[in-house]
């Protein structure tokens, strides 16, 4: 397994397995970030949603359904994408963190979290889900 720095980025796939993307931690940004390249696009999450996002996951005890949006569209409740810009999350509201690109967040976190073997997701063309391990 890669080892998620800038060197050594993980390689990961959408859940329907459709893209390719990489993500590598940036600890030395304020504040510590997740930088995900989706070919020319970066888009950054706040690094501590991996263990957040993980505890989440936990307490919900159940498959949680991804619901990604772009940060312009609104997310069905309950999904992991709602969570992520929730403003009773650990964050008081997005963890991604370049307006205009704060989205998505249902759609590239849990594969990594996957990676990371802290959750298993479903990988059907739509509507995938996700449970803590």
């Amino acid at each position: 397994m890669a080892t998620g720095s800038k060197d050594d980025p993980w390689v990961l796939r959408t859940p329907p397995g459709s893209s390719q993307y990489t993500m590598h931690r940036d600890e030395a940004a304020d504040p510590p970030a997740l930088v995900c390249q989706v070919s020319s696009t970066r888009l950054t999450y706040r690094l501590r949603a991996i263990e957040d996002l993980h505890g989440w996951l936990t307490a919900q005890g159940d498959w949680v359904p991804l619901g990604a949006a772009d940060e312009n569209k609104p997310a069905a409740e309950g999904t992991v994408e709602a969570w992520g810009r929730a403003a009773d999350n650990p964050v008081g509201g997005w963890y991604g963190l370049r307006k205009g690109y704060r989205g998505r967040f249902g759609m590239y976190l849990p594969p990594l979290l996957e990676e990371l073997g802290l959750a298993e997701l479903t990988h059907e063309a739509r509507n995938n889900r996700i449970r803590a391990r």
